[in-house]
């Protein structure tokens, strides 16, 4: 406040000062010109008459010292010039004093010279032989004489300075002691300045609406409490440097932790395993994942969910579920899957041995081609859907025994490609590979079998004469692959179910196939941490896109 008075006071101040400057220099140089102008005529009339008298003679002899005198004829040529030589005057003809004092008697005429920054007043009489005297004397300009002035006006501006500077100095604790002494837990009680009666009154207003807001926001927080304290899930809200901002007791339970979370404390405090971490940092990657934690004969769920503020990731939501019961069901269903196709797998193999046997001519040459044909395609059909049920199989039990490397999407879906050019060809499909490498982390097995069973869905359930697209691009979200086709299409009530096993769009089964193909694909992404997203329309085709985890610097490196 201090320094905003001192520059008011200091404005004003200069401002008067200046005001005042400038009016004195105007009236003084506007009474100034008038002076010179009433001397400048006197004397150009004297010189005037000497010059009738006498002529030439008077003005090299008798012309008094000072100021500037030029005698011009009738047509404006320079007789004389006591400065200069008249030869080397140019015609003035064309000067405003000279054509006033040849059309009236007398002129007069003011020019401003920017070198000498002096401005020269000039006054002409015509004579009685029709010649014309001319005199002229300089004036300074206006900032000539501001300049000569500036000496007192800068020490009356550093007297104005000292003064703005004590002024504001004690005007400001004069006005801020009071304010600093009133109370705005009650303002009402503080009367000093009246000026701040509505102020205050805004106060108290205010006061009231916050403590109405803290009430409003204490019920809530309680409501919030009690909501997620009673929960059986476990719940966390985190920032974006993994920091815990809220929690429920369920969650602690769940992550097998004792005690309260620390004001600060990162949640990977809580739980260190690594389909923990790798599910928080999907989250906080910007994408929603899912990942399954195992500890003794308990299983969980982790789903992480970014929070976005404003366009802008703020954090996540962690939400943790107990799905023990839910998992031994499933495992119970696993092992009478596994067991079935493990029964079967050995008939299907004499069944087929019996259809080549048969194909070789060792029966009936007429029942041959009908029999044996059927034996074997059946046969073939039960062994892919005896692998596929291995498959779905591992993946539910932690997927394959391979290890975790960096692969080129592009350069495996070029290897699918020429794996399916036949099965493309007998079904009269086009097939086309867009985009550039990609690289995923993840185990190769499971990223082939995800490429290779949409890509072989995309031609089955295609029409003839049909096309599939396969591109494959790099995102900052994490490389992508999209399987587009024209083919059937799926209506909209069946797209949720496509991933389930035995599922058929086709109920004709004229595809072909195991049913198990999208399956294969949803478990196998889901152990990737890669999500899979549909798109489509019936009649006209659809694309399955699948993006997966983005890799760092140090993944793509080993």
């Amino acid at each position: 406040m201090t320094k905003r008075i001192f520059r008011s006071i200091l404005a004003v101040s200069v401002a008067v000062l200046l005001g005042c400057l400038v009016l004195i220099v105007g009236v003084l140089h506007g009474y100034f010109q008038n002076r010179v102008m009433a001397e400048l005529k006197s004397r150009t009339a004297y010189v005037a008459h000497g010059v009738e008298l006498d002529g030439m003679r008077y003005l090299t002899e008798g012309l008094p010292a000072g100021s500037r005198v030029t005698w011009v004829d009738a047509q404006g040529n320079v007789l004389f010039d006591n400065w200069e030589s008249a030869d080397e005057l140019e015609n003035h003809a064309q000067r405003q004093e000279i054509r006033q004092a040849l059309a009236t008697g007398s002129g007069s005429a003011a020019r401003y010279s920017d070198t000498l920054a002096q401005k020269t007043l000039y006054y002409a009489v015509r004579l009685s032989d029709g010649t014309v005297v001319r005199v002229s004397d300089t004036q300074y300009s206006v900032w000539v004489l501001v300049l000569q002035a500036m000496q007192p006006v800068a020490f009356v501006m550093l007297l104005a300075l000292l003064l703005a500077l004590w002024l504001a100095g004690r005007v400001s604790r004069q006005l801020v002691r009071p304010i600093n002494a009133i109370d705005l837990s009650a303002p009402d009680a503080d009367s000093t300045y009246e000026e701040l009666a509505p102020l205050l009154s805004k106060i108290r207003s205010q006061n009231r609406q916050i403590q109405r807001q803290m009430l409003d926001l204490k019920r809530r927080q309680e409501e919030f409490t009690a909501i997620t304290e009673n929960m059986s899930e476990g719940f966390l809200v985190i920032d974006q440097q993994t920091r815990v901002l809220t929690y429920n007791s369920s969650a602690l339970r769940l992550l097998y932790t004792k005690g309260p979370v620390q004001e600060g404390e990162s949640i990977y405090t809580l739980n260190r395993e690594s389909g923990f971490r790798r599910c928080v940092e999907g989250a906080l990657a910007g994408r929603r994942t899912e990942q399954l934690l195992e500890k003794d004969d308990s299983c969980r769920q982790v789903i992480a969910s970014p929070v976005e503020r404003s366009g802008e990731l703020a954090g996540a939501v962690v939400v943790i579920l107990d799905v023990t019961e839910k998992e031994q069901r499933e495992q119970l269903r696993r092992e009478f899957t596994a067991n079935v196709s493990h029964e079967l797998k050995t008939p299907l193999t004499s069944i087929l041995g019996t259809a080549e046997i048969m194909a070789g001519g060792l029966v009936k040459p007429a029942d041959i081609p009908h029999f044996a044909g059927n034996i074997h395609r059946e046969a073939q059909r039960l062994i892919g859907l005896v692998n596929d049920i291995i498959k779905l199989s591992r993946l539910d039990e932690g997927g394959p025994a391979g290890a975790w490397e960096t692969v080129d999407l592009y350069r495996q879906a070029q290897a699918i490609s020429a794996q399916l050019q036949q099965a493309a060809e007998k079904k009269n499909v086009t097939m086309e590979l867009r985009g550039g490498p990609a690289l995923v982390r993840g185990v190769p097995q499971i990223v082939e079998e995800i490429l290779y069973n949409l890509w072989d869905n995309a031609i089955a359930y295609n029409r003839p004469g049909g096309s599939v697209t396969v591109t494959v691009t790099d995102t900052p979200q994490g490389a992508q692959v999209a399987v587009a086709d024209t083919g059937i299409g799926i209506a909209p009530e069946a797209r949720e179910r496509v991933f389930e096993r035995f599922y058929r769009v086709d109920k004709s089964h004229s595809a072909g196939g195991t049913g198990l193909g999208l399956s294969i694909v949803k478990h196998g992404a889901a152990y990737l941490g890669a999500s899979v997203s549909l798109e489509s329309e019936v009649g006209k085709g659809s694309t399955f896109t699948v993006t997966f985890p983005q890799v760092s610097g140090e993944e793509t490196l080993s």
